[in-house]
């Protein structure tokens, strides 16, 4: 076993003194060491519970033979983060979460580690910690929260963020918004629509690396959950015995796989960044123009807020993710001999039924007859930029308009604020790219008071937007601002072409302009001059490579 180089031999005498000091027994020390990674804190919704299915996990470990062995992670919570300084850290503190992994499972020689995270850039970090120590390991999340309920219907976190324009606009009082506050976010999870976390949690399932319900079980069925957690800790174990390692399950067919589904359920635009990230640590190539190919081949069959009315429990009851891959499957883009955790695709399949039609449909009548996300290019955009196109709107998928530029998310969200935004303008907010921000935010803010004033504009940004986002947004324009891109060349009023099925972003300039533009161009300042983010901007990549570092 792995763990033998801190537990055998007369050498390791000292090393089994400190084991049997924290209550370890010799027979513990014989069997597995299986560590179970915990991201349970006290400030994410999606993570206060987490505690429970750690221990539910360690449960599970030690019935089946090994000696469970529990240290933490880190989490942001990015609805805290949002709209603030604070919005920086969450992507960059996904190479933290990878980085201390690496750190505490080299140094302690486990054989084998159960992960448990929840919410955006932790369920990435800790796929990427798997692929890149490819050492046995499961993935056991906590699960999406519940939708709220207010006034007859449905809501959840990304209500609130829209909440705050139509607050603005007059649309509601301080009464209502109070109402709509206590009511939105009803208990633990994940937060209720198919946002990154979410989305993530569920893209697990499709690549291998978790349990049939991980994405999709709520936190509060907590007998569901704990079921799933003692199975994922008894499914570790048998992984380390049968030495099947995350690069095994992780080919190039399970990410296509993964962003097969996640076109098929018009998952979060983050997906594009996070799943490039993980093929990286896998050593898989994933090139952003595969997003694209594989778009334009799959229907998008499950319109889950914020893009529809439909939460994580009625896709959990639909079927889950399981029931949508077996209704891809016939339009031939799920690879069913690929591997997972507990065997293979097909497998799984043979299980799987689509028990609520008006939630997961039939290929032959979906939503649209192509995926959820698509990829943009053009002279705005040479590298590429994402869009979700299942959450915009048919009369915005081509847009024309005059560019109002601003260097910053806060100069951005000020001038909606001041009504300087009308109806039909192209709001740029650049300076926001993975090196610029630096760490890429999330635009969720100035799209969130845009759809809450009921402004009829589109969005580019070098940065990215949250998987709550809806409406003619286009992010990870790469090359970004800070590296010279295009963005960077932008004046106010320069003419903006969006054509969304037709996959282009351009600005309406000849080259001679823009070589011009390039020439006279002064790279700014970085915005952060010192601690961790200084470093994160001086080796982050661009969004087309997953803003991984170098």
């Amino acid at each position: 076993m792995r763990s033998d180089i801190v537990k055998k031999g007369s050498t390791r005498a000292a090393h089994r003194s400190l084991f049997y000091a924290m209550g370890y027994r010799p027979e513990d020390l014989e069997k597995p060491l299986i560590g179970v990674v915990n991201s349970f804190n006290e400030i994410i919704p999606g993570h206060i519970h987490l505690r429970d299915i750690a221990e539910a996990a360690k449960l599970g470990i030690a019935a089946a033979g090994g000696t469970p062995v529990e240290f933490p992670a880190i989490g942001i919570c990015d609805g805290i983060a949002m709209g603030h300084a604070g919005m920086k850290y969450p992507l960059a503190s996904r190479e933290l979460i990878a980085d201390s992994i690496e750190a505490m499972t080299l140094a302690h020689g486990f054989d084998g580690l159960v992960l448990i995270p929840n919410c955006d850039k932790i369920v990435p970090g800790m796929l990427m910690a798997a692929a890149r120590l490819n050492i046995p390991a499961i993935v056991v999340s906590g699960g999406p929260m519940l939708a709220g309920r207010y006034d007859g219907r449905d809501i959840s976190v990304s209500t609130m963020f829209e909440a705050t324009g139509e607050h603005e606009a007059g649309k509601i009082n301080d009464e209502e918004l109070a109402a709509l506050e206590m009511a939105a976010c009803p208990g633990c999870g994940s937060c209720a629509g198919l946002f990154t976390a979410n989305t993530m949690n569920c893209l697990t399932e499709a690549l291998g690396m978790g349990l049939p319900g991980n994405g999709t079980i709520p936190a509060a069925y907590t007998g569901a959950r704990r079921m799933l957690a003692k199975k994922a800790g008894a499914t570790a174990v048998e992984l380390v015995r049968k030495d099947v390692k995350p690069r095994d399950i992780l080919t190039r067919e399970v990410f296509e796989n993964a962003i097969a589904v996640d076109m098929g359920i018009g998952g979060s635009s983050n997906s594009v960044l996070h799943l490039t990230a993980i093929a990286h640590e896998a050593e898989v190539e994933l090139p952003l123009p595969l997003f694209d190919q594989i778009s334009l081949k799959v229907a998008y069959i499950a319109k889950l807020s914020p893009s529809g009315t439909h939460h994580l429990q009625d896709l959990n009851e639909a079927g889950g993710i399981s029931a949508v891959m077996k209704e891809l499957e016939k339009l031939g883009v799920i690879h069913t001999e690929a591997m997972t955790v507990t065997g293979k695709v097909q497998e799984r399949l043979l299980q799987a039924d689509v028990k609520r039609p008006d939630v997961i449909r039939r290929v032959e009548t979906p939503y649209r007859s192509t995926g959820g996300i698509a990829v943009l290019y053009g002279n705005l955009a040479p590298d590429g930029a994402v869009v979700k196109e299942s959450a915009v709107a048919e009369d915005m998928l081509v847009f024309e308009g005059p560019a109002k530029v601003y260097d910053s998310e806060e100069e951005a969200i000020a001038g909606i604020m001041n009504g300087l935004v009308n109806d039909g303008d192209v709001v740029v907010i650049r300076y926001e790219g993975p090196k610029g921000g630096p760490g890429m935010r999330e635009m969720l803010n100035p799209t969130a008071v845009i759809a809450g004033m009921g402004l009829r504009v589109a969005l580019l940004t070098d940065g990215r937007f949250s998987g709550a986002t809806r409406g003619a947004c286009i992010g990870h324009i790469s090359p970004e601002a800070m590296e010279g891109g295009p963005l960077a060349l932008l004046r106010e009023g320069d003419r903006i072409v969006l054509d969304i099925p037709g996959r282009k972003l351009e600005v309406q300039l000849s080259e001679i302009e823009l070589v011009e533009r390039q020439a006279g161009w002064v790279k700014p300042e970085s915005k952060a001059t010192r601690g961790y983010l200084a470093r994160y901007a001086k080796l982050v990549t661009s969004a087309n490579r997953g803003a991984v570092l170098q």
